[in-house]
């Protein structure tokens, strides 16, 4: 039991830079790119209170379109792919909103990072470059924070400091 409490003790705990003008500037990466994912990217795929009333869709109810187009990778996204469709949905728009606040940073990145592969490969490979860098760009940043989490300026840090105190 004590092993499982280090395990998540270590998950939720976030690395602090020597120096707080880093963990400043990494988190001002994390919340802009947070709120770009939740605001923009996800809110067009997943209804959330800010999502346009052109998109027609009830809270936490994914676009129309959306799982046609994950049913089109193929293998188990075919088989599932309402079930992708919202999970992939659900971590752009919540797990950006997460990331933002950084709360659960790690847990969120990893999901963000996962739906960030499958954009890669599954949704851009084979157009151009330029059409992947937003997925790449997403991506680079999830696996940066899933290893050092949210750092002194996130709710993790708050939580941690208040229960390890």
């Amino acid at each position: 039991m004590k092993t499982l409490k280090n395990y998540f003790k270590r998950i939720t705990t976030p690395i602090n830079q020597k120096d707080w003008f880093a963990d400043l500037l990494f988190a001002f990466i994390r919340i802009i790119s947070g709120i770009l994912l939740a605001v923009d990217f996800g809110a067009g795929k997943f209804g959330m209170p800010w999502t346009d009333e052109s998109q027609n869709l009830n809270l936490f109810e994914v676009a129309a379109w959306f799982p046609e187009d994950v049913a089109n990778y193929g293998g188990i996204f075919a088989v599932f792919p309402v079930f992708f469709a919202w999970m992939g949905a659900f971590s752009e728009a919540v797990g950006g909103i997460f990331l933002a606040l950084g709360l659960q940073t790690r847990i969120a990145s990893f999901l963000l990072m996962c739906t960030m592969l499958v954009a890669i490969f599954l949704q851009k490979w084979g157009q151009s470059t330029w059409s992947m860098l937003p997925a790449m760009g997403f991506l680079w940043i999830a696996i940066y924070n899933l290893y050092f989490g949210s750092g002194r300026f996130g709710l993790d840090h708050l939580i941690t400091k208040k229960y390890n105190a």
